[in-house]
């Protein structure tokens, strides 16, 4: 008996081990059981063993094999001449760290050939899948993976999709989500089916029209990327004024087009995963200005089911698609649900037949260098397990954090890391959150005993582990969640330096961090460096509104030894605004009244970008950051003035002679483009100084850096080069999310450890 573990189910690797038993001329059969796959095999022993090396490195391309176990046989030998076989799969026998969900896949290059086959009966089939791609996590309804287990079961396989299906010689054979025009789902548009609805939508969009398309894991919004006027409408209807759109676009030269593709870039792009990938845009495109306003930064991806296939076909241009929502509100998957959700923001309905049993929204990937950092971790990634460096001695959950909301289920040696959600503040969110998690846990069969949670009481996700039945909580600070997620990724279990620089936490003391340096392994951390603190005045208003923050650093930036900035400069910086605004602002941070304060780098960054007129208000997560980045560019800058102090036991960063130079720089007439660059060259330098500082103090030289402000490419880049300088060793994230979307994978490690610790 052979068993093999790991991602082995809905991958076609049932119809691989077959092709190559009777290759081999093998006697025996293959099935799945629970989440993995068994073999009874009889031969001699040499083709048995090519048989196993086989299965261990030549499995399809979408498989993940991680073990192969071989034991006696629990049937009778199969007897010789018998042939090989694929048997019915059982549901029994599967520990729990082996029942994987596979992720969906992008079309192949096979099926795309026969969609754009006029010879071909699958012929503009937009459903079009095969062993190698296609529908999987948001089609399956149980393991193990079987048709009759996906929302499949309720189309009935014609006479023709049968035979490919049972023909061992085909490569359909045992490709559970298949289906054709004539047995398969069929697209509808208001009372219209087919390629007519298909045809209704290309004309919709053709003329201008804003579409909602039901795609793999939820509904998406569809308009042309080149007519600014849609855009513009998309915004405005959409309710997201300034946040970038993706775009998809017909093949790989297409998108070279459109942006600078690197290396790592075109590997991104081309990945069965197909995510958006942030791209640096070329200038004077056919893209309107409105899809990504102030950053050259553009999301491109490629179409990802046969039905995104024809419509980039069938239009010839580029398109916008976006997450089927209004701002703040979950992607829609229920067609009901969808059409009353998106009445008011799309023109037209594409739809199908095909249910969506799970809610996946587009991955997003960003190049950095040498590495792929992954922004947002859902379709085509998601929900494939991670490895934990600590194996979970018990079932865990992992609650995450509250913005980019993620969960994780740890059992044994791996972490699934659920789906991106979006920002869990409402009970929408939530109830979204509750119906995936749910799904998971029976899906992977991990029935957790203990939940791992922020420390934050106020975030959604911490009151949802508090009220679960599960016999054991622990609370996880987060930034040792964030700098945790970075070291357990590259398999880190000792002493590391986390510098951890993001929006806000709450601390171990009660008070809000957020640009930190730790020294820390999977069970505990000590904070040995910090920036210094600064009030936000108006709390939650003054994230929205980097113009407050910038207030609150001018009138109450922690005394540290430096001067604060002259009344002259804060007053020509002021009157950019309403003057009651200024003053009470003012009055607010001198009285201390609704203004907690905050050692936060995503802060400082805001705090920069209004000084520098970049942005003053911020209609989405990291606006002001992602305009700094942008005005920056590739301008080479020397640091401006910065000073570190030792205080209570810690070194700490003073921005404000730095604050006090950007000031000084705009009143000056100096380019702002080279005080942005200044700016970020400056917090490159700052962190060196504060681990230098660390490492000095017996600190390890193996760096983690983690935290939303590391999706910022140019600070990443040169955080990386200055402390490599140090000869450190400097690690980052890149299939778990630098930003809060990857806190429930360090929650997880951390858990896992400290379980095991106890």
């Amino acid at each position: 008996m052979i068993t093999v573990s790991g991602r082995v189910q809905g991958v076609g690797f049932r119809p691989f081990v077959h092709r190559v038993a009777t290759g081999l001329g093998l006697d025996g059969w293959v099935l799945n059981a629970g989440g993995h796959v068994e073999l009874s095999v009889s031969g001699s022993p040499e083709e048995l063993g090519t048989l196993i090396e086989r299965l261990r490195n030549g499995a399809p391309s979408l498989a993940d094999v991680r073990r192969v176990g071989v034991g006696p046989l629990l049937d009778p030998l199969p007897a010789p001449g018998s042939g090989f076989t694929v048997r019915t799969s059982t549901s029994g026998g599967a520990p729990v760290t082996s029942r994987e969900i596979p992720p969906d896949a992008a079309t192949c290059e096979e099926c795309l050939g026969e969609l754009l086959d006029a010879s071909d009966r699958r012929y503009r089939y937009p459903f079009i899948n095969c062993t190698g791609c296609g529908p999987r996590a948001t089609v399956i309804e149980d393991l193990p993976y079987d048709r009759e287990r996906t929302v499949m079961r309720q189309f009935t396989l014609c006479a023709p999709c049968a035979a490919e299906y049972g023909d061992p010689g085909d490569r359909l054979f045992h490709a559970e989500p298949i289906a054709c025009a004539d047995c398969g789902p069929q697209l509808s548009w208001d009372g219209l089916a087919g390629e007519a609805a298909l045809h209704a939508a290309v004309t919709a969009v053709d003329g201008g029209a804003i579409v909602a398309v039901k795609g793999l894991g939820g509904y998406q919004l569809v308009c042309d990327a080149t007519n600014a006027e849609a855009v513009a409408r998309l915004r405005h209807r959409k309710r997201r004024p300034a946040k970038p759109f993706a775009v998809m676009a017909r093949d790989a030269e297409t998108v070279r087009r459109l942006a600078h593709v690197p290396r790592t870039g075109h590997a991104a792009l081309t990945t069965p995963a197909r995510p958006v990938v942030l791209l640096t845009a070329r200038r004077r495109t056919r893209i309107a200005t409105l899809v990504h306003p102030g950053t050259d930064t553009i999301g491109l991806f490629l179409p990802t089911t046969g039905l995104h296939h024809l419509l980039l076909h069938d239009l010839d241009r580029p398109l916008v698609v976006t997450s089927g929502n209004v701002s703040g509100v979950p992607i829609a998957i229920d067609d009901t649900a969808a059409r009353s959700m998106l009445a008011d923001v799309a023109d037209g309905c594409l739809s199908h037949d095909r249910p969506i049993r799970a809610r996946y929204d587009d991955s997003v990937v960003r190049p950095a260098g040498r590495t792929v950092l992954t922004l947002r971790r859902a379709r085509g990634f998601a929900p494939a397990p991670l490895p934990l460096p600590v194996a979970a001695t018990s079932p865990i959950a992992a609650a995450g954090a509250q913005l980019k909301h993620t969960f994780a289920l740890a059992a044994g040696a791996h972490a699934f890391l659920g789906p991106h959600a979006g920002d869990l503040e409402d009970a929408d969110t939530l109830a979204a959150f509750e119906t995936s998690y749910a799904d998971m846990v029976r899906l992977t069969g991990i029935e957790p005993r203990a939940v791992a949670h922020d420390l934050h009481p106020g975030y959604l996700s911490t009151q949802w582990a508090r009220s679960q039945p599960s016999g054991r909580r622990l609370a996880v600070q987060h930034h040792h969640a964030h700098v945790a997620a970075c070291a357990a990724e590259h398999g880190v279990r000792g002493p590391f330096t986390g510098v951890a620089y993001d929006g806000l936490g709450l601390g171990n003391d009660g008070t809000l961090w957020g640009g930190e340096i730790l020294v820390a392994d999977l069970t505990r951390y000590r904070r040995v460096g910090r920036f210094a603190t600064a009030p936000l005045p108006g709390g939650e208003a003054a994230v929205r509104r980097p113009a407050r923050m910038a207030l609150g650093y001018l009138h109450g930036a922690e005394p540290l030894g430096a001067p604060l900035p002259p009344p002259t400069l804060i007053r020509l910086f002021a009157r950019r605004f309403d003057p009651r605004e200024a003053d009470v602002v003012r009055v607010m941070v001198e009285r201390g009244v609704n203004c907690p304060r905050a050692s936060s780098a995503g802060r400082l960054f805001d705090a920069a970008a209004s000084l520098l007129g970049l942005c003053d208000d911020a209609t989405y997560e990291g606006q002001a950051a992602v305009a700094l980045e942008a005005t920056a560019g590739t301008l080479r800058a020397d640091a401006l003035p910065w000073r570190l102090v030792r205080k209570a036991g810690l070194w700490v960063y003073d921005p404000v002679p730095t604050l006090v130079a950007l000031l000084e720089g705009v009143a000056g007439g100096e380019r702002v483009n080279q005080l942005a660059a200044a700016f970020q060259r400056t917090i490159a330098e700052v962190t060196s100084g504060l681990v230098e500082r660390a490492v000095r103090a017996g600190a390890p030289r193996t760096v983690c850096l983690s935290g939303g402000c590391f999706q910022n490419a140019r600070l990443l880049r040169e955080v990386k080069a200055v402390l490599r300088a140090q000869g450190l060793r400097v690690l980052v994230g890149s299939a778990v999310p630098v930003n809060d979307g990857g806190i429930s994978y360090g929650q997880a490690a951390i858990a896992a450890a400290r379980l095991r610790g106890e």
